[in-house]
């Protein structure tokens, strides 16, 4: 095996590895939140991320905090 292509074949492992790495950075695994208005359970997901992102923009508060970090009267 030449230089060039073992070169070659380090650069293409590194580039697979980073991307591997980016997706699973980016992946958010769902969780139960519990609904007092409904009184039942439901998955967190994109949907309900577009609501808290709205409610935080309303309500003057950082988007970016975790929805399980909120007190109980904020989760409401």
């Amino acid at each position: 095996m030449s230089r060039g292509s073992t070169l070659s074949s380090l650069l293409l492992a590194a580039a697979l590895a980073s991307s591997l790495a980016g997706i699973a950075c980016a992946e958010h695994h769902p969780y139960r939140v519990y609904d007092p208005y409904y009184t039942d359970y439901h998955v967190w997901n994109d949907d309900e991320v577009v609501y808290y992102n709205r409610w935080a923009a309303e309500t003057h508060r950082d988007p970016h905090r975790d929805f399980r970090k909120l007190n109980k009267d904020e989760q409401k």
